[in-house]
């Protein structure tokens, strides 16, 4: 029988199947607690990343590759033309030709500042017969004393004072002669000694130059630019040369810086040539593309190596302060004079010249006034 049947009969409720077939029970509580659906679980957004550039490649832009080492190749070539700025002068240092010229007997005593005595000599060594010709230097043999500078560096401005060859002096040993005839009776130690006892100024260094190191080192600066107050034509000197500012290269600046026979000074326009023309060369060489080029670098170098000769107890860096000293002979930088004198037969002026000396010897530069440093050394010119 079926079993609802028989309840109904029986007076009993069915039983419930209706969870076996899936139907939904309907419920019996009144106020049914209500389940409410769950959600799934999110996890939380990680914040955006920035979009990141590509690294630079050496295969290709926009791929990755790996980066050259550009500071350490600078390093390296900065490295690289220090040792070469050292090495060259070092190197050509070992060719530079020494003499004694330290006096015997009394010397002035030690003085501030420093004092190099520079010498033109108008020896033709190192000249070929065909040089000679081109230069007008004839062939005359031995060595005597074309130029004679006093460069005093220091505390004040650096001084380059001319003294003219043909001032009369006491030579010792030799008497009353004209100051070159020193260096030919006894070389470098006599004339520094002569020098010394005139002027009272302590002789520190000594430096010596001929006429083929000139001539090489105008070449090795590329020629300088000398401005001629007058049109110069000199065949003693092979000079021929308009007036004006213009560009001299070696040969060109020898026979302006030798003639003496043009201007109405003598010697005097001459030795002020001299000093125009030695500034020259020091300026161009102090420019900043002397060591920026290797070739003119090298060349200068050995230039003023080959040029040079230096007293026994001149070492390298005297001779190198020399060099960046006469670099700073001339306007602001320095002051270029003549020997005080009072005539044009080269007579010093006594009370005009000792009180130049003492200044000088005492480092005092910057107190030395215009009627003291001349260009011709006469008083009112």
């Amino acid at each position: 029988m079926d079993g609802t049947v028989a309840s109904v009969r029986m007076g009993k409720e069915p039983p419930e199947y209706d969870w076996l077939y899936g139907r939904e029970k309907p419920s019996r509580d009144p106020e049914p607690t209500r389940v409410m659906p769950l959600r799934p679980r999110q996890e939380p957004t990680p914040p955006a990343r920035p979009p990141q550039r590509p690294l630079p490649s050496s295969t290709g832009a926009g791929r990755p590759g790996r980066r050259r080492p550009w500071g350490k190749i600078a390093l390296g070539v900065l490295a690289a033309w220090l040792v070469f700025l050292v090495v060259v002068p070092l190197m050509a240092w070992a060719s530079v030709e020494k003499v004694e010229a330290t006096p015997e007997g009394d010397r002035p005593a030690e003085q501030p500042g420093s004092t190099y005595l520079l010498v033109g000599s108008d020896s033709r060594e190192g000249l070929t017969r065909r040089q000679r010709r081109a230069f007008g230097t004839g062939d005359d043999g031995g060595r005597r004393t074309d130029t004679i500078m006093l460069l005093h560096t220091g505390s004040g401005p650096n001084l380059l004072l001319s003294i003219p060859r043909d001032s009369i002096v006491d030579i010792p040993g030799r008497g009353t002669n004209k100051i070159n005839a020193a260096y030919a009776f006894g070389g470098a130690p006599l004339l520094t000694q002569t020098v010394e006892q005139a002027t009272g100024i302590r002789v520190d260094h000594y430096v010596e130059i001929g006429f083929a190191g000139f001539v090489g080192l105008v070449e090795a600066v590329g020629g300088v630019e000398i401005c001629a107050q007058d049109a110069m034509r000199d065949p003693l000197a092979n000079l021929d040369i308009e007036a004006g500012c213009q560009e001299m290269n070696g040969r060109v600046a020898l026979g302006y810086a030798r003639s003496r026979k043009l201007a109405n000074l003598g010697d005097i326009d001459r030795a002020r040539r001299q000093r125009e023309v030695v500034s020259a060369v020091g300026s161009k060489a102090a420019s900043p593309w002397s060591f920026i080029n290797p070739v003119r670098y090298y060349r200068l170098a050995n230039a003023g190596a080959d040029a040079l000769v230096v007293g026994e107890d001149t070492g390298p860096f005297a001779t190198g302060r020399f060099a960046w000293a006469m670099t700073r002979v001339d306007g602001e930088n320095g002051l270029t004079c003549s020997m005080p004198i009072i005539d044009l037969a080269v007579n010093w002026d006594p009370e005009r010249s000792q009180r130049l000396f003492r200044l000088i010897a005492a480092d005092r530069t910057e107190d030395i006034p215009n009627r003291l440093c001349r260009p011709s050394g006469l008083a009112n010119q």
